[in-house]
């Protein structure tokens, strides 16, 4: 195991220098100028004395370097647009508010997708199973963006239950735009623990544990559930991933202060350093939670040791 993690962590080098390279040179394709404020072009002289100010006067490769210098050294660089901010600052005042909406709202799909897929696959093609996998499927096909327009109509427009459709304050504002967010995942976890479930229940062990005696629950909470999260952890990783650096939509649509509205506003406003600093953040963040994944897998599923190790 020990192992393992090490080469995983030794491969998370290569993959963050492609990805800053990647949107290196997807940022130098796209026009404009992240200097100018208005439809007037900058002088000449004052545009030469920005470029070499910040480094992009030099060729591609000379800038690439020296990012990836930065990066190891924890420092994100200057915006380009904000004047006197530094990418750290803006990720340490906004980020936090996206991860907190993000893991919120993967902690909503995982307490209400499992144990509703649980019980969905225990009461197999009864009234119970069809309800939850209705509002399953309905879940998971709805985009966020409508999930959250429909709830600011309904619980806010039409019938007031004192939810904010702004800001990220008190838990009033937290609950809207963390349940629009989560209920796809939720859905999906929902289906997939149906699913491997209702495999896992025809399984000749399954037989054997019930023919020695064992209770029910104990049968279900120590073979049939632990090896139906197999999947469900497996998908874990990257859902968490997209929750917390997808969260884009909802931050626009709930006003939320988040490192997603920055997002989008650097890349309009050609702001390299703020652009390529988000990414690699959210890039590490994905490849952690794929990290955490392979580790749970090997705890749930010891005979995975060898193999991944």
């Amino acid at each position: 195991m020990t192992k393992f993690i090490v080469r995983r962590v030794f491969w998370t080098i290569p993959v963050i220098l492609v990805v800053i390279l990647l949107t290196f040179g997807l940022m130098r394709q796209i026009k404009g100028n992240p200097f100018r404020t208005s439809e007037r072009a900058i002088p000449a002289e004052i545009q030469r004395n920005l470029d070499r100010k910040f480094g992009l006067d030099k060729p591609w490769y000379e800038q690439y370097a020296r990012y990836v210098k930065n990066v190891a050294t924890f420092d994100l660089g200057p915006s380009l647009v904000l004047r006197n901010r530094d990418v750290n600052d803006i990720v340490k005042e906004h980020f936090p508010r996206s991860l907190e909406l993000g893991g919120l709202a993967f902690l909503f799909a995982l307490v209400f997708g499992i144990p509703l897929g649980a019980v969905s696959a225990l009461k197999a093609n009864s009234w119970l199973d069809y309800a939850a996998m209705f509002f399953s499927n309905v879940g998971f096909a709805i985009p966020s963006f409508l999930v959250a327009t429909l709830f600011i109509y309904f619980f806010v427009l039409q019938f007031d239950f004192g939810f904010p459709t702004s800001g990220w304050t008190g838990w009033e504002s937290k609950v809207l735009p963390v349940v629009a967010l989560g209920l796809a995942p939720m859905a999906a976890f929902a289906r997939l623990v149906r699913g491997t479930m209702l495999e896992t229940l025809q399984q000749d062990y399954i037989r054997t544990a019930r023919a020695k005696g064992l209770r029910w629950r104990r049968v279900i909470s120590l073979h049939v559930l632990r090896n139906s999260l197999i999947p469900v952890v497996t998908a874990a990783g990257p859902t968490l991933g997209f929750l917390i650096t997808g969260s884009f939509v909802i931050e626009q649509i709930f006003a939320i202060p988040g490192v997603g509205r920055y997002y989008v506003t650097a890349v309009q406003a050609r702001d390299y350093s703020v652009v390529m600093g988000l990414t690699v953040l959210l890039a590490v963040i994905v490849i952690v939670a794929n990290l955490v994944v392979d580790i749970l897998y090997g705890i749930l599923d010891p005979r995975t040791r060898d193999v991944r190790t």
